[in-house]
C-alpha cells in the first residue's frame, strides 16, 4: 500500500509525539519514611520524588485516628502506630506510595498503598500481622496496572500478535514470553541476577524493533518458523524490566513470596487483557478492508516508536 508523503510526514510526527507521552507515562512510587523515635513517637518524610514538584504537593497522609502530626513530628501516644493508615492522591500523580516503618528494635516494616488497595492496617509494633490477601490484593493490582502503563511491553505483545496471529500458535507464543520474563522477574526480584537498567530498556526496545520486522516480513524467517523461541529469548529480557519496577515498589519482607508470585499474577492478567480486547477487536473489525490495509502502517508505526526509544535509551546509557 502507497502512503502520500504528505501523509507519511503526519505520521511520523504524530508517531514521535505520541512516542514522547507514552516514555513520559511510567510508573511512579513515592516512599513515606516513618522512623520510631520513643514509644508512641515517630519522625516521617518522603523520600526524593521523581519530578520538581515536590511529593507533599501531590499526596497527603491519612493517620490512624490515635495520632496527629505537628510538620514533620508523629505523636500517637500510648496505644502507638496502631489503626488504618492511608495516602490521599494515590493513583492520580503517583500509582502507589510505599510507606516504610522503622521501629527502635531495628526492624522495618513495608507497606503498599494503591487506589485499588487505598489503607493498610497498622497494629502499633514491629510484628508484621498484615493478612495474606492485604498482599495479594495489592501486588495484584500493581502487576496489572504496570503492564497497561507500560507501552514498551505492550508494543512488544502487539508485534507478537501481528507476527503470527491468533491461530494456535499464538498459545505457545504466549506461554513462552509468560514463563521466560516469569523467570528473570523471580531471580532478580531475589537478587539471584542483576543488570544495570539502562542496557535492559535499551535491549526491550530493540526487542520490539526486531519482532515489528520480523512481522512485516513475507518469506520464513526464524522469527515466522519459531516464534516461542524469539518470544522467550526477548522475554527474558522483558523480564529484568518488570523486575526493575517491582525493586522501585519495593517487597515486603515476610510476605516475598506471596508479593512476588501475585505480582506476576497481575502481570499475565493484564497481558491477557490486551491479548483479549484485540482479539475481540480484530474479530469486529476485519471484514472493513481498511482495517486489514492498516496491518503495514501500525506494523511501521511500532517500529518508529520502538527505534525512537531505542536510540534515547542507547544515548543514556553512552552519556
Amino acid at each position: 500500500m502507497r502512503v502520500h508523503p504528505r501523509w507519511s510526514a503526519l505520521l511520523a510526527l504524530a508517531t514521535l509525539l505520541w512516542a514522547g507521552a507514552l516514555h513520559a507515562h511510567e510508573m511512579s512510587m513515592a516512599e513515606l519514611e516513618i522512623r520510631e523515635v520513643a514509644h508512641g513517637e515517630f519522625i516521617w518524610n518522603w523520600g526524593q520524588g521523581a519530578g520538581a514538584e515536590p511529593i507533599a504537593a501531590k499526596l497527603t497522609p491519612r493517620w490512624p485516628d490515635s495520632c496527629h502530626a505537628e510538620e514533620q513530628l508523629l505523636h500517637c501516644g500510648p496505644a502507638g502506630l496502631a489503626g488504618d493508615m492511608g495516602v490521599d492522591g494515590v493513583g492520580k500523580g503517583y500509582s502507589a506510595a510505599m510507606v516504610r516503618v522503622a521501629w527502635r528494635d531495628g526492624q522495618t516494616r513495608v507497606y503498599t498503598i494503591t487506589a485499588a488497595q487505598p489503607s493498610v492496617r497498622l497494629y502499633g509494633a514491629a510484628d508484621d500481622r498484615r493478612g495474606a490477601a492485604d498482599i495479594v490484593t495489592a501486588y495484584t493490582v500493581l502487576g496489572v496496572e504496570h503492564i497497561l502503563s507500560g507501552f514498551d511491553h505492550l508494543l512488544f505483545v502487539f508485534s507478537l500478535l501481528f507476527l503470527v496471529g491468533f491461530g494456535r500458535r499464538l498459545v505457545g507464543t504466549i506461554s513462552a514470553f509468560t514463563l521466560a520474563h516469569s523467570l528473570t522477574l523471580a531471580s532478580s526480584a531475589l537478587g539471584w541476577l542483576s543488570l544495570r537498567p539502562a542496557p535492559v530498556e535499551a535491549s526491550i526496545a530493540l526487542s520490539i524493533v526486531l519482532v515489528a520486522a520480523e512481522a512485516l516480513r513475507q518469506r520464513g524467517t526464524l522469527a515466522r518458523r519459531w516464534p516461542a523461541l524469539v518470544s522467550f529469548l526477548f522475554g527474558l529480557v522483558h523480564g529484568l524490566g518488570f523486575a526493575g519496577a517491582l525493586k522501585q515498589i519495593g517487597l515486603p519482607q515476610h510476605h516475598l513470596a506471596t508479593a512476588l508470585l501475585t505480582f506476576n499474577v497481575g502481570v499475565e492478567l493484564g497481558q491477557l487483557l490486551v491479548v483479549g480486547i484485540a482479539y475481540g477487536l480484530t474479530r469486529s473489525l476485519a471484514r472493513f478492508g481498511w482495517f486489514q490495509r492498516a496491518r503495514k502502517p501500525a506494523l511501521y508505526a511500532i517500529g518508529i516508536i520502538a527505534s525512537y526509544w531505542s536510540w534515547l535509551r542507547i544515548a543514556a546509557i553512552l552519556t
